[in-house]
């Protein structure tokens, strides 16, 4: 056995001559605890949100999504195009028309994004588990789900620009659609002739993602509808892809992207919201950082019980160099000692924290307050990740073994000369 691991283990639970030592100690494993569980407990409720959030986008975005890389359009039949819909792990492919364009229903208007699809929409993303017609969420009906019926073209709204156009569920007559003519110069005498006008029906339901940045902006139509709105036969703004299970992801996409090569981007659901999942990043790092300064902070009981403890075995030293220990095998038995009660004060917070992140995943100890009823849920939703507990458990360690190294072999020197 180390000798010197061996020694400062019975410092560490032995009865000290002077009792306030041992307090100490308690004290200082009891704030590198607290510190640990707070790491593990933020970081947790931190990885929660960022699930919950790309849960939401689940139901909207494709799982992988080509988009020229210059340009807002590119050639439906591009050969790379087809090549990429032709691979084997490509379950459905589906293409896409969106710009911007006016709609206007009762006197109000909005500025919206018209994102023409294909019929196989539904099948690519989640949307028919989004729909709503008021009464119930129509998670088992697709019957909602309707782009066209022979020329009559149905626009399915967010329930944001249903509230800012006054409508509900469902709108009686058209709504009406407006975009700009892309050829050709604006008559002054009457911009009205600069438009392309077209009107869209109510599906009786809307979706509603729970997202302002899709409920606040996207009007769902048919991909014919959007071509002739945008004059953009033949074109596609983005082609959507949906793998088959099974399929190794990271290759197929790494395959897809060598292909297109710089021509187009593609895209997975997390690219497609960088700027969301970027600052959720940033927010986590900085609690991060923030909750490891605490820690340090902590650490300094550790210095002021090794203080001590050094001072209260000044005549075990003694006894230990007659027995033939060396200075540096004594100075590493008190390096151990504030490691050891770094590792506990980890290893209970660790278990404290797991322990308090269970109890809000199945009983949803801490909800949202008053408001919550106003959330999508009630209470602070928790993800552990097994990564988060390493690098809490190695944070700890390099603080507590850093805070340690210089006042121990300060302090023992002393004691040595």
């Amino acid at each position: 056995m180390n000798f010197p691991f061996y020694i400062a283990r019975r410092y560490l639970f032995s009865k000290k001559s002077t009792h306030a030592i041992n307090i100490i100690s308690g004290v200082s494993i009891v704030g590198v605890a607290i510190a640990t569980m707070a790491l593990v407990v933020t970081l947790s409720v931190f990885n929660g949100f960022h699930d919950l959030v790309a849960s939401f986008f689940t139901a909207f975005d494709p799982q992988l999504k080509i988009t020229p890389a210059v340009g807002k359009t590119a050639p439906a039949d591009d050969p790379l195009l087809t090549q990429v819909k032709q691979l084997p792990q490509i379950d459905i492919a589906m293409e896409s028309v969106e710009d911007q364009a006016l709609v206007v229903y009762n006197q109000h208007q909005a500025m919206v994004t018209i994102k023409g699809v294909e019929e196989n929409f539904n099948q690519l993303t989640h949307i028919v588990e989004i729909l709503e017609d008021g009464d119930t969420l129509l998670s088992n009906n697709a019957e909602k789900y309707r782009l066209r019926a022979a020329d009559l073209y149905y626009g399915i709204i967010g329930m944001r620009i249903a509230e800012q156009l006054g409508m509900g569920y469902s709108y009686p007559g058209s709504m009406q659609v407006y975009a700009p003519v892309r050829q050709g110069q604006l008559n002054m005498a009457d911009p009205s002739q600069g438009f392309v006008t077209d009107e869209l029906y109510s599906p009786d339901a809307l979706f509603c993602v729970r997202q302002g940045k899709y409920d606040g902006k996207y009007v769902l139509t048919h991909i014919d509808f959007a071509r002739r709105l945008f004059d953009q036969q033949g074109q596609l703004s983005s082609l959507e892809l949906r793998l088959k299970e099974g399929s190794n992801f990271d290759a197929t996409k790494k395959q897809i992207q060598a292909i297109v090569g710089s021509k187009y981007k593609v895209q997975d659901r997390f690219e497609q919201q960088d700027d969301t999942f970027k600052i959720m990043k940033i927010e986590k790092l900085m609690a991060y950082l923030f909750l490891t300064f605490i820690l340090i902070v902590a650490s300094f009981n550790i210095i002021g019980s090794l203080s001590m403890l050094i001072i209260d075995k000044k005549d075990d030293v003694v006894t230990l160099r007659n027995l033939g220990a060396s200075d540096r095998q004594i100075t590493r038995i008190f390096l151990f000692e504030g490691r050891l009660i770094s590792a506990l004060g980890a290893v209970i917070g660790i278990l404290v924290g797991l322990l308090l992140c269970w109890l809000q995943q199945t009983y949803g100890l801490v909800s949202l307050g008053r408001s919550s009823e106003s959330f999508v849920i009630n209470a602070y939703p928790v993800s552990v990740h097994p990564w988060d507990i390493v690098l809490v458990f190695v944070t700890v360690l390099a603080v507590g073994f850093l805070s340690v190294w210089y006042p121990v072999r300060y302090f023992a020197k002393r004691l040595l000369a």
